[in-house]
């Protein structure tokens, strides 16, 4: 194996590493384009790659989710002329060693390379690849794998862990396959609804309560957190804690000891603590509505999962298992899919992410009856239309680039004749090269304006040779 590649267009910067490689008695090599680079790491293994972001032929941040996906995917550090919180951000998010900004000191980054040899040394001596159940969980997008990787390094762990993402992207899920990997697996996965909890019988049903403890106290009750003994106890959506009931469960927390309801004897709870929340907590703990000392405990370990419309890979599989199993449940004959059911569903931007895609697939599996395939009309009229005025809207968007299209030589009158494929790659190369002149630098809106997916719209990119600017 390789041990340093490094991809950057400044020849001084790629001689300065070899050198430094070389130094350290390591092997290496370089690449001044982003694609020689991808080429070079396709034909071999490394155990660190430098990655520049501002490359000749693309951005080397938009090559992570790849470089990622690799057999042997090397530890990467970004060496980047211009520093850029959000593209840190970014990086980190995919999962980089370091994020550097040039000049770098020479001996800064010797320290890092050596740490990341280090830390790859370590994880691949350390202990044997982890083999993760997987319940429910249907995915194939990389922007899942890291997440994979925190549930299998939460579930090896007893520390308590906080899922973040939006309403619908399946942070219970998630919370149940750390349970089910864990060394708790075999205890109970009990769930608080911090959402549902009311001020009058918040302590009650938490902490249980004993016979005559207040009016229609008929008898003992066991709370959650003692149901959660030697198991599980999730509280989701806790930032809807009340927070009266927050300093109280801190302490709970902290001790794994409570009273219930009328009772003069504390008793015990042996469990780990999960929790997830759609909401931002930093902000609310800025405004005095969620205490700072229980966050931080919730947040020994965290996990955001991402929304829907950033792992459009993930959206065939999704619907293939909802549909399969929706049949199941209803009794019907499996069914398959017109193309431009799929098609609208991925040109969709799910609001409401998984749980929205499970209820739109059930009324339209509803909706079919027996009918053995699915086709757009049976989708909810109400996502119909808004695909309708999406589509219409991008085609006013794009109208003036058709009105300007003779001057980039479209004439049909003194059209050279060629056949229909070459003349259908030259339209489409000109269009995405006027689509990236206008909004090159919002990739968001060039995907929404082309209907494309992120994945497709890269690919048709490289096989024109196109440049989107950094």
């Amino acid at each position: 194996m390789k041990s340093v590649c490094i991809i950057d267009d400044d020849p001084e910067i790629r001689d300065t590493i070899l050198s430094l490689t070389r130094r350290l008695r390591l092997s290496g090599e370089s690449a001044a384009t982003l694609d020689e680079g991808l080429d070079m790491l396709a034909r071999e293994s490394f155990d660190v790659l430098f990655l520049d972001v501002r490359l000749p032929d693309g951005n080397g941040l938009t090559a992570l989710p790849g470089i990622k996906r690799l057999p042997e995917a090397p530890e990467v550090i970004i060496l980047t002329g211009i520093g850029d919180p959000d593209g840190a951000e970014l990086a980190i998010q995919e999962g980089v060693w370091d994020y550097l900004v040039k000049p770098s000191p020479l001996k800064q980054i010797m320290l890092t390379l050596q740490r990341a040899l280090r830390y790859r040394e370590e994880k691949r001596c350390d202990r044997a690849p982890v083999s993760l159940a997987l319940p429910g969980c249907v995915t194939v997008s990389p922007r899942m794998r890291p997440c994979l990787d925190q549930v299998a390094q939460a579930a090896w762990s007893s520390a308590a862990v906080l899922v973040t993402g939006e309403t619908g992207t399946g942070k219970e899920l998630f919370a149940r396959l750390i349970h089910a990997n864990s060394s708790r697996a075999k205890g109970p996965f009990v769930t608080v609804d911090c959402a549902s909890l009311t001020e009058t019988l918040v302590e009650s049903t938490l902490f249980g309560h004993v016979r005559g403890a207040f009016t229609g106290a008929e008898t003992d009750r066991v709370g959650l957190v003692r149901l959660a003994d030697g198991g599980t106890l999730f509280l989701d959506e806790v930032g809807e804690m009340p927070m009266s009931l927050q300093k109280t469960f801190l302490r709970v927390l902290h001790e794994k000891r409570f009273r219930p309801v009328g009772s003069t004897t504390e008793m015990q709870s042996d469990f780990r603590l999960l929790a997830a929340t759609n909401r931002d907590l930093e902000p609310m703990i800025e405004r005095g509505e969620f205490r700072r000392d229980l966050y931080f405990r919730l947040k020994t370990m965290s996990l955001h999962l991402p929304p829907l419309r950033a792992r459009p890979e993930d959206i065939k599989p999704l619907t293939l298992s909802f549909v399969d199993s929706l049949c199941a449940r209803y009794g019907l004959p499996t069914k398959g899919f017109d193309a431009d059911f799929l098609s609208s569903l991925e040109a969709h931007d799910w609001p409401g992410n998984v749980r929205e895609l499970q209820n739109v697939l059930e009324r339209a599996v509803v909706a079919a009856g027996r009918e053995k395939t699915l086709f757009s009309l049976h989708l909810p009229q109400d996502l119909r239309i808004k695909l309708a005025k999406s589509h219409l809207e991008k085609g006013s968007a794009l109208a003036p680039a058709t009105v300007e299209l003779p001057e980039v030589g479209l004439d049909l009158s003194v059209f050279e004749p060629q056949n229909l494929k070459d003349f259908k790659e030259s339209m489409e190369r000109r269009y995405l090269d006027r689509l990236i002149r206008e909004h090159g630098r919002d990739l968001a809106t060039m995907l929404e304006i082309s209907g494309l997916s992120r994945s497709h719209f890269y690919a048709l990119v490289k096989k024109y040779g196109l440049t989107i600017p950094s």
